[in-house]
């Protein structure tokens, strides 16, 4: 999608609020290495307000909800999405317990087992960019792989050490 100026509509920059992180795992610190490298490749990102892309997007977790900070590159106008963290929490847990389970069969378990763990964790990662799309219904538009990517992002702020 491209604005009324011709501009693409999509994240452009994208970081995180790094105050709450005090550690992380390898396995997560590649799974959001991953998500943003491949979310910067290819994204649909397009505010209902309006507001012309390219963007910079900020993810934080502040005073206990999701924000999600949206700046236009071209004239650093600003804008922030809050949602409530608590419809996420469950899939998120969920998430990273098959997740662990998943790292785990890898080391010791057979193609067969670490498939059938892999085909739950994908169903929970599903299940999360859809929540998300549901969330964000009114406020920004994205596609399905923009979706799981900042769902992915989402997951690794909900950690705590």
């Amino acid at each position: 999608m491209r604005s009324a100026t011709g501009e693409p509509q999509r994240i452009a920059e994208i970081t995180l609020d790094e105050r709450t992180v005090i550690r992380r795992s390898r396995a997560i610190e590649d799974e959001r290495a991953a998500a943003i490298t491949d979310l910067l490749k290819g994204n649909q990102f397009t505010p209902l307000s309006g507001r012309a892309g390219p963007f910079h997007l900020h993810l934080a977790i502040e005073e206990n909800r999701l924000v999600m900070e949206i700046r236009a590159a071209a004239d650093g106008s600003s804008e922030s999405i809050v949602l409530p963290p608590a419809p996420f929490r469950r899939i998120v847990k969920d998430y990273f317990l098959v997740c662990e389970s998943y790292y785990e069969a890898i080391r010791d378990k057979s193609l067969t087992q670490v498939e059938a763990i892999d085909v739950g964790r994908r169903s929970l990662h599903d299940e999360g960019s859809e929540l998300l799309t549901e969330r964000l219904a009114g406020k920004a538009a994205i596609d399905h792989d923009t979706a799981r990517r900042l769902f992915t992002l989402i997951c690794v702020l909900h950690l705590r050490s």
